[in-house]
């Protein structure tokens, strides 16, 4: 099982790791790349919901119910906003 400390140092970690990762990407790169963590925003639903799913009290199940919405929103996001970069890039047919 994971403690408090364990958990905390892992979050800080990624988000470190994370804000290195696409502090470097070029401009250029930003539509693939967005195209591309769409996977990962789908990792983060699939745990939102095993965390749901394990949630013991109420205020578990409603931080993970929380945490299943946001992770939702952000994935379906992600597939219209890049939906939406790639339609800029069809040719227009008179």
């Amino acid at each position: 099982m994971i403690t408090g400390f364990v958990a905390l140092y892992i979050f800080m970690l990624a988000a470190f790791t994370g804000y290195e990762i696409i502090g470097r990407v070029p401009a250029i790169l930003h539509t693939p790349l967005m195209s591309g963590s769409n996977f990962v925003h789908g990792i983060v639903l699939v745990g939102a919901m095993v965390a749901l799913g394990h949630a013991e009290g109420f205020w578990e199940t409603l931080i993970g119910f929380i945490g299943v919405i946001l992770a939702a929103g952000n994935a379906v996001g992600g597939y219209v906003v890049t939906a939406r970069m790639l339609e800029m890039f069809k040719s227009s047919k008179d």
